[in-house]
């Protein structure tokens, strides 16, 4: 693929039900592979919206997050816009493809543990099971940082885990968080990220209490996908084949 169709492609339609994520990961690549060039101007929201056949809001919150993140700056006033930041985090040249093989072999044990643990959780569940789940999501919106987000959103997929009523689903379950949590330590967290992601926790519990296995299942691979979309977006090239540093390989809890 020559620049200019790379370039093109930056800005084809994102597909939903993981647009906002989705767009995150296009545009957060298109910074990283330097096809969007530091300073470069992106078009006008309700162009670029238009382009990528996504809502404003859903635009306005990836863009929110890449400026949080650090890879976009945006000035107001008549000469405003969005720009590429000067200098992106996470910058340089890479492989268009940020994860590496043992990364993925992460997200896929995650994927097998948390659609396994969805399933019989809808089947299995009782009312103190969902009440400790509800809890733990209400808590989870009030966080003061990631760190304590990042222990509660842990607590709260080992206790779908729980809510299964299989041990080794459990021991599955906190494998996978805890390998999880070395992928995540390696991006910035913003804050339009981790209330999606605490609204979907929501919903799941929603779909728990109607023992609805189709729609919880779908909403849990795509609470997933979600994940992988923001990793492949924020984190820095390959280096050493596992999507991180060399002096920083993944180490498994």
């Amino acid at each position: 693929m020559n620049p200019s169709a790379a370039t093109a492609a930056v800005f084809e339609p994102v597909s939903p039900p993981t647009t906002f994520e989705e767009t995150v990961e296009r545009l957060g690549t298109a910074i990283r592979l330097g096809l969007l060039a530091p300073g470069s101007q992106l078009p006008a929201e309700r162009d670029l919206a238009h382009q990528l056949r996504i809502s404003r809001s859903t635009l306005r919150h990836a863009l929110t997050t890449l400026v949080e993140s650090g890879h976009l700056v945006a000035y107001r006033g008549r000469s405003g816009g969005t720009f590429v930041a000067a200098e992106p985090p996470l910058s340089g040249a890479g492989d268009a493809e940020p994860l590496g093989a043992e990364a993925w072999a992460v997200l896929e044990e995650r994927v097998a543990a948390e659609t396994g643990a969805i399933v019989l959780a809808c089947e299995r569940s009782r009312v103190e099971d969902l009440e400790r789940l509800g809890d733990v999501v209400e808590r989870i919106a009030v966080a003061e940082d990631f760190a304590e987000y990042r222990r509660l959103d842990t607590r709260f997929h080992i206790g779908i885990a729980e809510a299964a009523r299989s041990p080794r689903l459990v021991t599955a379950m906190t494998e996978a968080q805890g390998n999880m949590s070395d992928l995540l330590a390696l991006i910035p967290h913003p804050q339009q990220v981790l209330t999606r992601s605490n609204s979907q926790h929501r919903r799941l519990v929603g779909l728990l209490a109607r023992r609805d296995v189709p729609r919880a299942v779908r909403l849990m691979r795509d609470h997933t996908e979600g994940t992988e979309h923001i990793l492949a977006g924020l984190l820095p090239p390959v280096t050493n084949g596992v999507g991180v540093a060399a002096e920083q390989p993944l180490q498994p809890a």
